[in-house]
């Protein structure tokens, strides 16, 4: 399993974001507050408060590819 805190702060990086949580085949959850949501849903995301950081929850075993591609999205985070 990976956490990961992360800024999605423009349509665009929503937009980069969904297309890297599509392409994988395991789940994986945003978690803001007391909400919940499919990363792989656009709709779903900008339901959430995006101004501030939300928590990436991806339920897989290989970690290291989907922590790379996601990296543009914790900067000034960790």
């Amino acid at each position: 399993m990976l956490e990961k805190t992360l800024m999605l702060q423009s349509f665009e990086d929503v937009k980069k974001f969904v297309e890297i949580t599509s392409a994988k085949d395991y789940p994986i959850e945003l978690l803001s507050g007391k909400y919940i949501v499919n990363a792989k849903s656009i709709m779903g995301i900008f339901s959430l408060d995006l101004t501030k950081p939300v928590t990436m929850v991806a339920h897989c075993e290989n970690i290291a590819e989907l922590s790379r591609q996601v990296a543009p999205f914790t900067k000034g985070l960790e």
